[in-house]
């Protein structure tokens, strides 16, 4: 028998995210190079333009991990359940749910004693999953929260003292260079405790050209998906940029498995933000948009083992251009 189906909730931030949003902004374009952080693609806009790039045909690690969840999804339970007591089943940056959608499918199916707490960044996920999925899912007890990472990764620890299982997909973890994606692990592991559990997507090393397609599309939708980011600051911050001036360009290090991309400017230029801060711009300078890390097996291994974490098992997509890995806090 299921469980009962509980009202969904929501817990966020308080702070004026406005405020956080300029002086990030204003810091990032003042900066030497000047970059953007990634994690304000995400309004509602590019959401929905990420919806887009995760379906067009060169983008291929949604698929991959996609085929993991769908044909390896008991498999996957079977490993997080553990023991069988309850625990709290806490997604990352959880987007759309679309994954682990199969995943808490099964664990209802199996009567598992779990309340899932989707985090993210953006309010209108959080809240599209707070609705959508006790209609998809009846049964299901979520609370979403939606902030920062860590910041909400502690509420979630103060809401209950069950195990936690703490889901990091579509290879977020390669939206940091590898050094600050081992911090990054480290930081994790201090918010869990020994026996608590992590299952983080990697995307792999493969051949270059491939790479390279999926963040340089034919459609140009990584493009808009970038360039959104210039049209939120124009909308939000009160800014002048003038998008048709600034150029996609994304290049693939096979070395370091560094993917990354860029905006470039096509001409000498002044942006103004909030009518405060004049932002100076010369032909052909760019702004450091994103990077997206491959790793191989061997250092996936060698970063749990940095960070106190102990592999428990992996699992590939068929052309093996993917894994998820589960590792457990020692």
């Amino acid at each position: 028998m299921n469980q009962p189906a509980a009202k969904p909730e929501m817990m966020g931030v308080s702070k004026n995210t406005t405020a956080i949003f300029y002086e990030d902004v204003i810091k990032g374009l003042q900066s030497c190079p000047k970059r953007l952080n990634s994690k304000y693609f995400y309004d509602a806009n590019g959401d929905k333009l990420f919806q887009e790039l995760m379906n067009c045909p060169e983008y291929y690690p949604t698929k991959c991990e996609l085929e993991i969840f769908s044909n390896k999804t008991g498999a996957l339970a079977q490993s997080i359940i553990a023991d069988g007591d309850g625990f709290d089943l806490i997604e990352l940056g959880a987007g759309d749910a679309m994954k682990s959608s199969y995943l808490l499918k099964y664990l209802l199916e199996q009567q598992a004693d779990f309340r899932y707490l989707p985090i993210d960044i953006s309010s209108n996920v959080v809240n599209y999953l707070t609705v959508k999925l006790p209609l998809t899912l009846p049964g299901l007890q979520i609370t979403g929260l939606n902030g920062e990472y860590f910041e909400m990764l502690t509420k979630a620890a103060s809401l209950s003292n069950r195990r936690k299982v703490v889901l990091f997909l579509g290879s977020n973890i390669g939206n940091m260079p590898v050094k600050e994606a081992t911090e990054f692990c480290k930081g994790l592991r201090e918010h869990l405790n020994p026996g608590d559990m992590v299952l983080i997507g990697f995307d792999l090393k493969k051949s270059p050209k491939t790479i390279l397609a999926a963040y340089n599309d034919k459609g140009g939708i990584t493009k808009r998906f970038n360039l959104n980011l210039l049209e939120r600051i124009n909308r939000e911050l009160n800014a002048d940029f003038d998008l048709t001036q600034f150029d996609h360009y994304a290049m693939y290090d096979p070395e370091s498995g560094a993917c990354k991309s860029y905006l470039i400017s096509l001409k000498d230029q002044v942006v103004n933000i909030g009518g405060k801060e004049n932002v100076r711009f010369i032909k052909d300078e760019y702004i450091y948009m994103e990077i997206s890390q491959k790793f191989t097996i061997m250092q996936t291994d060698q970063m749990a083992a940095n960070t106190d974490f102990h592999p428990v098992d992996r699992f590939f997509d068929n052309k093996k251009w993917f894994v998820d890995v589960i590792w457990m806090a020692g």
